[in-house]
């Protein structure tokens, strides 16, 4: 009877503390990351200053890191996008002749009635897009306290696991059902699965969009800084990433005549904006835990509908702990059945 109730207890423990953790989910798996991200940093500083101010030196790092580049990707969206409205609204007000003749004969084989004009279309789709848009608009100022209290409970945690990171390392050992070797090479796996999925994924989004950005300014296209967060965000998407935005910014440059900007954007996509992803990701993760692209694809997928933007990062990361920790109970079974 004590056992029953000992359990009843723990599960009412545990059921009551995700209730009270579960509105800080998104700012303790930030601040997990980047502990196990900047853990070389905490460990350097603590050898020379002490671990107390060790972590606050890098975590007040991490915070100029992530607010810094922040405001400024806020305050150049914020210019720039009236420009970005403006250039799409010019180029679909007279659609070029190539593109009108394609429309033509889609209308001419199509069994339902479509406008005359696809531009029609473009301009009913900007109208609801507005009509949805227009009464979310209230809940930016809300959202916006709601991230900035994130982002402050993600470095206030951020500071504890830099400060204490080797107790909760060794704890988690201990706790962990398998022998010490095991749970040190799960450990091991799981921090270079991290800094393979979070840091590779951040460096090659920040590179995409730096060098599309630049590729948009020197061929004229208006808002570059704009459209260069747009691929960096496209680009951890997967499958299509920074393509969704590069590509059709060159086949409309291709349609419209710029023959010329076309080829060079189409080139410069193909062999800069998405190349750099196959040079970037193998030189961050050699020698570290490579992932199946499988399981990246519906890592990524699932997790972003299950937790939505962190599930980007952490998608692919809880499907191969989980993978490994069958595969470690399925090692442990197998001891058991070896007769002794």
């Amino acid at each position: 009877m004590r056992r029953v109730v000992l359990y009843a207890l723990v599960f009412l423990g545990v059921y009551l503390s995700y209730r009270i953790l579960s509105p800080f989910f998104v700012a303790l798996t930030w601040a997990v990351m980047f502990a196990i991200l900047f853990r070389g940093m905490q460990t350097a500083l603590a050898r020379t200053i002490g671990p107390n101010s060790a972590a606050l030196v890098t975590t007040l790092t991490v915070g100029i890191l992530i607010v810094a580049p922040a405001v400024f990707l806020v305050s150049t969206v914020a210019r720039e996008a009236p420009q970005a409205i403006d250039s799409l609204r010019q180029a679909s007000q007279s659609a070029p002749r190539q593109i009108q003749r394609l429309w033509d004969a889609v209308r001419q084989r199509s069994p339902v009635a479509i406008p005359e004009d696809p531009t029609e279309l473009m301009t009913s789709a900007a109208e609801r897009a507005l009509t949805y848009l227009a009464p979310q608009a209230g809940s930016l100022v809300a959202g916006f306290f709601a991230t900035l209290g994130s982002l402050i409970a993600m470095l206030f945690a951020l500071f504890f696991l830099l400060r204490d990171g080797a107790a909760i390392s060794r704890l988690l050992r201990e706790r962990l059902p398998f022998p010490e070797n095991e749970s040190e090479r799960l450990i091991t796996n799981t921090r270079d699965l991290v800094i393979a999925s979070v840091g590779a994924s951040l460096i090659v989004a920040a590179a995409q969009g730096a060098i599309g950005g630049l590729a948009f300014w020197l061929l004229g296209i208006g808002a570059p800084a704009f459209w260069a967060v747009a691929m960096a965000l496209c680009s951890l998407l997967p499958v299509v990433g920074a393509a969704l935005v590069w590509v059709p910014a060159a086949i409309w440059l291709l349609l419209s005549g710029a023959i010329g900007q076309g080829v060079a954007m189409l080139l410069v996509g193909a062999f800069g904006i998405s190349a750099v992803d196959n040079v970037l990701r193998p030189l961050i993760l050699s020698g570290r835990t490579s992932v199946s692209g499988l399981v990246i694809f519906f890592g990524l997928l699932g997790g972003a509908a299950a937790f939505g933007f962190v599930g980007l990062l952490i998608g692919p990361i809880i499907l191969v702990t989980t993978a490994r920790l069958l595969e470690q109970l399925r090692r442990a079974d197998l001891m058991e059945e070896v007769p002794s």
